[in-house]
Formats: C-alpha cells, structure tokens, sequence
C-alpha cells in the first residue's frame, strides 16, 4: 500500500539524518503528509512520538560508538545534537541506566533500540462507522492546558481530573448544561495544546476561561459506544490505525474533536464522538 510505502521512505529519511537536527516537516515531506498527519499517523501506529524515536535512536548510536571507538563524550554529543554533555549525560543514564563514560567499559550492559519498520496487518474485525460532513467555523469557550503524550506528567485524564476538581467543568456547564462537552486537540507534537469547552455564541468568556476558534472544514465524525476513556481511545486507535490507511483521506492539520453528551460516561451505553478534519490526498 502507498501509505505503507511512504512510512518506510520516512524511516528511511530519519535514519539518514541522525546527525542532524529533528526536522518534522522534512519527514512529513517524503512520506507526502502534513506535519500534523504524519506526527499522529506516527504515534497512533508506533505508541510514541517521532521526537522521542529519535531520541532512543541517537542515544542507542551514541552508545554503540562509546562502546568500539576512542572518540570524547563532548564530541559524541555534539554529534547527535546534545549541546551540553550535562544533558546528553541525563538522557544517556535515563536510557541506559549508567553515564556515557561508563559505556566504554568491557562487559557493561547497554540498551539497544532498533530501528522501526512498518509492516501491513489485516485487521477491520469490526467494521468503521463514519459520516463526512462540512461544517462552518464556530467558537468553543473553555479551558487549555499545554500537555504531554505518554504515561508522564500532564495527560489528557490528568487535565479532566483538574478541571473537575478546579470546578472548571461546572462553569463550562452552567450557560448550556445540556450542550456537549468538548475535548479539542488543537495542535501535535511531543507536547500538544489541549482544550476542554463547549460551543459558544458570545464573544466574552467567562472569567478564567478563553475563546477558540474553530475553523470550518470538512469532518470524518466516527461514533463510539461504551464507558469512557476506553471507547474513545479505543475509537481514536481504529481510525489512524484502520481508517486512514484504507481510505483516500489523510488528516487536514486542524484541531480534532472529541464530542461528549451529557450522560453517564461510565455507562455500557454511553454515546461520544470523535470528529477529524480531513482532506482528499
């Protein structure tokens, strides 16, 4: 398949530049995507951001040529990108579990990541459920916060958490209790903008929130069913995962929507959606 073909050719292209600062729209280039397709396409397919990749790639390169050659810690740095050995050293132990200095010694052990390869798997068990609807620019009142992907610091269920909590949800609901909430993904990379609200018609927010305007575009709207988070994380996997790959839509590089209605969240039952914007390759 082409996008399969075209993920191989990235790989390919990243491993040619490990010398070279992480340049995402050079990657997302030759594998004939937008910045933000391909960093999600990535993620979804893999479980970690190409920043990070490349990352583990360096630092088990760097490694490898600790171990066989007589070249200075400082110079190994700087040629993967590290600027300071101070930094270089943290990420280096954080890897391999000892300094860089130590990979010289006979019979330590080191961590080795190997190259990624893409590889076509048959699934679609279950078929995908879409509609493509246009839908015109709106205005979204609520809260963002500046978040990391993975298991570390400040997640997606971190952040609904704290606006629990924080009583930032109640506000959000206390001019259109019965409208959707909605979570937006408004850019991607290794940290990403994320944004919990609803649909507003104002042009004033209430005090401690903000305005984002959503443009219009063309939307792929994939129902889920069944208690959160899992349905929707379950339902976001499906389509860069399944759908994307099987279809001639790539992503549009605008904000993605989750629409959640008011309801039991934890219920068998209970109905969500996620929108992606999309446009024809």
């Amino acid at each position: 398949m082409d996008w399969l073909k075209r993920m191989e050719d990235a790989l390919e292209f990243i491993e040619s530049k490990m010398n070279e600062p992480l340049d995402i729209e050079a990657i997302a280039k030759v594998a004939y995507s937008s910045p933000f397709h391909f960093q999600r396409m990535f993620h979804m397919l893999t479980g970690m951001t190409v920043a990070e990749y490349v990352r583990k790639r360096k630092l088990t390169l760097a490694a490898q040529e600790l171990a066989v050659s007589p070249s200075k810690v400082v110079d190994v740095a700087l040629k993967y990108g590290y600027n300071s050995p101070e930094s270089f050293s943290k990420l280096f132990r954080k890897i391999h579990g000892i300094s860089p200095s130590e990979a010289r010694h006979s019979g330590v052990s080191l961590k080795a990541f190997p190259r990624l390869s893409f590889q076509l798997t048959i699934r679609g068990e279950k078929e995908v459920d879409y509609l493509i609807e246009e839908k015109e620019s709106f205005t979204v009142m609520g809260k963002s916060a500046t978040l990391i992907c993975g298991n570390e610091g400040r997640t997606r269920q971190w952040f609904w958490g704290e606006c629990q909590q924080d009583g930032t949800l109640a506000k959000i609901d206390s001019k259109q209790p019965d409208a959707p909430l909605l979570g937006i993904t408004l850019n991607f990379n290794e940290n990403f903008t994320y944004l919990i609200g609803k649909k507003e018609e104002g042009e004033v927010p209430a005090v401690g929130l903000s305005l984002q305007r959503i443009p219009s575009s063309t939307w792929a709207v994939f129902p889920c069913s069944g208690p959160l988070p899992a349905a929707i994380q379950n339902r976001f996997r499906q389509i860069f995962q399944e759908w994307f790959p099987a279809t001639e839509y790539e992503h549009a590089g605008l904000p993605e929507i989750e629409v959640y209605i008011p309801d039991k969240t934890e219920a068998e039952g209970y109905r969500s959606e996620v929108w992606i914007p999309v446009m024809k390759k």
